[in-house]
């Protein structure tokens, strides 16, 4: 399947915030609640992010997004965030595609992310792409957020 990775739009917030919805279903599940960060956002917290940097679309040659991915920077980090790819379309290399594309807006920094010390297929593809573990935080009695950096 021919997907391209391009700059989202704003008109496209919408459905990237959909996508987002379903494609965290599976982090839901891990934890046994939908009351995680990503499924309580909302369509204003998702423009404010694109207005702070850069968001980052997987669509397919119908035109639809079946992955995304945002990061901002300061002078020395770029933390990137909602890394997600439809579950229809997972398992295919779309994630690492982003990630490396988001990276490739921002060369030359030290790269940051964060994710559920539960999301093993998370970890993975962080640590294959060159990704190493630096913290750890405990959020709630349930969730442990585990942070990598890639420099």
């Amino acid at each position: 399947m021919n997907i391209k990775i391009v700059r989202a739009k704003q008109s496209d917030l919408k459905e990237i915030l959909d996508l987002q919805y379903l494609a965290y279903q599976s982090e839901a599940m891990l934890f046994g609640s939908k009351d995680i960060p990503p499924l309580r956002q909302t369509i204003e917290e998702l423009i404010g992010e694109y207005d702070k940097g850069i968001v980052l679309k997987a669509v397919t040659e119908e035109g639809i997004i079946i992955g995304s991915v945002r990061a901002y920077a300061d002078e020395k980090t770029v933390y990137i965030g909602k890394l997600m790819v439809h579950p229809d379309y997972r398992h295919h290399g779309y994630g690492r595609k982003l990630l490396t594309e988001i990276e490739n807006c921002y060369t030359g920094k030290r790269y940051e992310l964060f994710t559920s010390t539960r999301s093993k297929d998370n970890i993975r593809l962080y640590q294959n792409a060159g990704y190493t573990v630096f913290d750890q935080r405990q959020i709630s009695e349930e969730l442990v957020f585990v942070y990598l950096e890639k420099r």
